[in-house]
């Protein structure tokens, strides 16, 4: 309904300066989306919207946040929109605004500058409750107003996409690869590339590029935190993100059994030969409450805690444990549906053991393990 103020163009565009890419995370206006203004004598507006791609999955989503921000504007009588796509020109242009105008992709997070934390979730083995635990830690920071992205670097056993109920694929800008967005995570997983359940059956060179693409390749915008889902032990992926990410912090998680309690402190003494620091330790599965309050310990007890003590000596620095997750079927059946249980259940006890790691982790400031500090390490006699 017009108010009787006449809209101008200029307000038009300001209100399309607000709205965003839901896939770059820039204003349209910003990133050469918008195509045309025009505002007819009846009030009525029509936009002309570029899209990145003719096949852009997000293309309603784009529409409707154009729609309701341009409805908004004094005056404004209906609004409509007409989607176009860019030429190659245009996305080019593009891609050099986003990225530079680069001849080969960089990986972001390894440059000095950069103060993204990268935290590498491992485990000795399968099993633990690995991706749970970095899925819903990648919500729930999410949920704490952070700018969140998780690389599934579990090529052969890969189920972030799952966990975060997205089967959205990523689109194809030039050479940049846009990573789908759910609960607020943006996420790049090899399921995106593989059709059904198709095993990868990979070596370790295969896997070192497909890393080095999703890190390079992948237009993450920028982020507070990076999580990368490890595969269990300290093969091939763990040794790749070493080298590609000096500064990636490791996080280790485990349960409280002693055997796995032993491999885990494997995963996270590599940090010993590659350098890197150990952010800390979390216990999952730690304990089942009953419903008269009392627990039972499945997997015993004191793991989590051995293994931050463990650490501790073997890396000459404190350890922490970050925290325990209890063992409840609200935990398994939010992976099942892709909803995490930060977000179904935020406030049953794993969805809350879970909210309070987040949280410790959201206060952290980057530190400058991995930056160079432009010293002179040569002497000069």
């Amino acid at each position: 309904m017009t108010t009787g103020v006449a809209p101008t163009e200029s307000a038009v565009r300001a209100a399309l300066g607000k709205v965003k890419d839901p896939e770059i995370g820039k204003p349209i206006t910003d990133i050469g989306m918008v195509k045309s203004v025009t505002i007819n004598d009846d009030a009525s507006v029509d936009v002309g919207i570029y899209l990145t791609t003719s096949g852009c999955p997000l293309r309603t989503e784009i529409t409707q946040r154009v729609e309701k921000a341009v409805a908004d504007v004094a005056g404004v009588g209906a609004v409509r929109v007409e989607l176009d796509v860019m030429d190659d020109e245009q996305r080019t242009e593009l891609r050099k605004k986003l990225r530079g105008d680069k001849a080969e992709p960089v990986i972001p997070f390894a440059q000095p500058g950069s103060l993204t934390r990268v935290y590498a979730v491992a485990s000795g083995k399968g099993g633990v409750g690995k991706s749970s635990v970095t899925v819903n830690l990648a919500t729930a920071l999410a949920e704490r107003g952070l700018t969140v992205g998780v690389l599934d670097a579990d090529i052969y056993g890969h189920s972030v996409p799952r966990m975060l109920g997205s089967d959205a694929k990523p689109t194809q800008v030039e050479r940049m690869i846009m990573p789908p967005m759910n609960h607020g995570v943006r996420f790049i997983s090899i399921g995106q590339f593989t059709d059904g359940n198709t095993p990868v059956t990979w070596r370790g060179p295969m896997l070192h590029r497909a890393l080095q693409q999703f890190l390079a390749d992948v237009y993450w915008g920028d982020l507070d935190v990076l999580l990368l889902d490890l595969p269990p032990g300290t093969g091939d992926v763990a040794i790749s993100i070493a080298q590609l990410i000096p500064g990636a912090e490791i996080l280790v998680v485990t349960t409280p059994q002693q055997a796995a309690a032993e491999v885990a402190e494997r995963a996270g003494a590599i940090a010993l030969q590659t350098r890197q620091k150990i952010l800390g330790v979390v216990e999952n599965m730690s304990w089942l409450e009953l419903p008269d309050g009392t627990r039972m310990e499945p997997f015993g007890s004191g793991g989590g805690e051995k293994v931050a003590e463990r650490l501790t000596r073997a890396v000459g620095a404190p350890v922490e444990l970050l925290g325990q997750v209890p063992l409840e079927t609200a935990l398994r059946e939010g992976g099942d549906a892709g909803v995490p249980v930060v977000l179904s259940a935020p406030d049953s006890p794993a969805g809350s053991a879970l909210r309070a790691i987040a949280a410790k982790l959201a206060v952290r400031k980057r530190g400058l393990a991995g930056m160079s500090l432009g010293l002179d390490t040569v002497r000069h006699s």
